[in-house]
């Protein structure tokens, strides 16, 4: 494996991690962490794509990191206001 392909595993981690905690209650997908981890592991496969494109890959991890940093801007410019 080379370190780009590891960078890549890693933001598979992160995602999923992110997806664990939110369907197991134990994080918020429409709060910061969540979003923070989605945006940091589709950034990090996007970088391994470069090396190895996939146009498949690239547009659904480029639609995974603009979902994050939407989530983060409304946060950002709504405050902590959410609907239960």
């Amino acid at each position: 494996m080379t370190p780009v392909d590891a960078l890549g595993v890693v933001g598979v981690g992160l995602i999923l991690i992110a997806y664990a905690g939110a369907t197991s209650g134990r994080l918020d997908a429409r709060r910061a962490p969540a979003l923070l981890l989605n945006l940091a592991g589709a950034l990090l496969i996007l970088v391994s794509l470069y090396f190895d494109f996939n146009l498949s890959a690239v547009l659904m991890e480029g639609a995974w990191a603009l979902v994050a940093v939407i989530g983060l801007v409304r946060l950002a410019l709504g405050g902590r206001r959410t609907p239960d």
